[in-house]
């Protein structure tokens, strides 16, 4: 599925929750996900906007949409 259809494999409102928590718990969450698959996420933390770019770099996943609070990343393929 692709993001135009709304094909998401899953999506998680994470609020509030402060950046590290969030990323422990995202790590938790794409692991679950199939290599490729869609992941949209809701941070309302205001240092998503810069944690989440690098934690993609980071971790091999590909930041598809960086809109705060909203971002979609697809699974990296291994």
């Amino acid at each position: 599925m692709d993001e135009q259809s709304g094909g998401y494999a899953e999506e998680w409102d994470a609020g509030e929750m402060g950046c590290g928590e969030l990323l422990i718990e995202l790590s938790m969450k794409m692991k679950r996900l199939a290599p490729g698959q869609l992941f949209r996420l809701v941070a309302l933390d205001p240092g998503a906007a810069e944690d989440m770019p690098a934690w993609c770099r980071l971790t091999g996943h590909a930041l598809i949409r960086a809109a705060h609070p909203e971002y979609v990343m697809r699974r990296r393929e291994s």
